[in-house]
């Protein structure tokens, strides 16, 4: 037991010595917001502990520091003068402000009995000012590209009014021209199918083929449609070009397989050599298992028939009116069923035989029907193509 005491105490000790000198290297290589993080959880628990003053102090160093250069570096934006600066400095003062709300949250730091002092600032004012003029000039700078009318612009209007909204929530409407830039930045797809496998096809497939709101598709800059909508311009159209449909013949295959077991199947008297009857000690008859050999056939039939669609998926870009990419899919469905039958002993047959007896021989599905199913392995893969393409424009 003191054995393991010792070993637990000379394991805290190292791993102590070791977070002081992560914590040191930190400091020592400018990294002080991460000195700071280290020391602050060293200093959740227990923080009056005189083996925690090591961390106050390397703290107290580490803020220090890093207050000294973030003012330094704010005054040198301000200097400046260029509002594409107002948002790092905006940034600067929420870091201060977040960074000595942490410190307050374990305050009084104290060592040797003297309270520890930090150069805490009211950040307020600055806040404010730099709040503003961050949202103004992030507005005209996103009006300015949402003028432009064109998409990609608009899609970075919608990032630029996204900040001013999160840091100044609805500030001069701003959450109706994020509607308008993500509106006016949207890719509209049109979707279609095309047969060209010169067969029939099941209507219910492309039902189900186009029905989008199926598919689970979450794309914020794309949309797609398989009614077109008149009134909207269409950047890109998806197509859904079906090369080949093959269908197998029905098939049974058959397997015979031979069972044999020896099995008890009552029991008889035990003779002596003599051709009487054994006796056991008690002068009872002996009586012994009868064991005889079974036999039996096992047919296991497998019913197998399968169909295969394959299809292109193509995009074209409208304005250019040229094919921008296309993918081959390929789609399949199986339909099994295996069933069993026997001639000879049922008791020869073994527990899989058994199960495959009580299954039964069925119809064999349409060839309309195996290419619906096909249709379904079709779905998930066109599904992944349209979630994984991102359009370009």
């Amino acid at each position: 037991m003191k054995r393991f005491l010792l070993f637990t105490v000379l394991v805290s000790v190292l791993v102590s010595c070791s977070a002081k000198k992560q914590i040191e290297e930190a400091i020592s290589h400018g990294n002080y917001d991460h000195a700071i993080s280290e020391a602050l959880r060293k200093l959740e628990n227990n923080k009056d502990k005189k083996r925690k003053q090591a961390y106050v102090i390397m703290l107290k160093d580490a803020y220090d520091k890093v207050l000294e250069e973030d003012l330094l570096r704010i005054s040198q934006l301000k200097k400046d003068g260029n509002p594409e600066l107002y948002k790092i400095i905006y940034e600067s003062y929420v870091d201060l402000e977040e960074r000595q709300n942490a410190i307050k949250r374990i305050m009084p730091l104290i060592i040797d009995g003297k309270a520890i002092s930090f150069d805490f600032n009211d950040y307020s004012n600055p806040l404010v000012e730099y709040r503003y003029k961050t949202s103004d000039h992030l507005m005209d700078k996103g009006l300015n590209l949402l003028d432009t009318g064109l998409k990609r612009n608009a899609r970075e209007a919608y990032g630029l009014f996204e900040y001013v909204d999160d840091i100044n929530p609805n500030f001069e409407d701003v959450r109706v021209l994020m509607n308008e830039a993500h509106i006016t930045g949207m890719n509209y797809v049109h979707v279609s199918i095309a047969n060209e496998t010169h067969q029939m096809i099941p209507q219910r497939l492309e039902t189900e083929l186009l029905d989008f709101n199926t598919y689970g598709i979450n794309q914020f800059w794309t949309t797609y449609h398989v009614v077109q909508d008149d009134s909207l311009q269409y950047d890109f159209a998806m197509q859904l070009k079906l090369k080949r449909i093959n269908v197998s013949p029905e098939r049974i295959n058959e397997r015979q397989l031979i069972r044999e077991r020896a099995i008890v199947d009552g029991w008889e008297y035990l003779l002596d050599d003599n051709g009487n009857v054994a006796k056991d000690s008690l002068g009872n008859d002996i009586k012994i298992d009868k064991i005889i050999t079974v036999r039996a056939r096992f047919f296991e039939v497998l019913q197998t028939k399968s169909a295969q669609v394959i299809a292109d998926v193509v995009y074209t870009d409208l304005r250019q009116n040229q094919i921008v990419d296309s993918f081959t899919l390929d789609s399949g469905f199986v339909f099994e069923n295996v069933f069993g039958r026997f001639r000879g002993d049922r008791r020869a047959l073994n527990r899989d035989d058994r199960n495959l007896l009580r299954q039964r021989q069925i119809r064999f599905p349409t060839d309309e029907q195996m290419v619906f199913d096909s249709g379904e392995d079709l779905k998930q893969r066109l599904k992944q193509v349209i979630n994984s393409y991102r359009i370009e424009s």
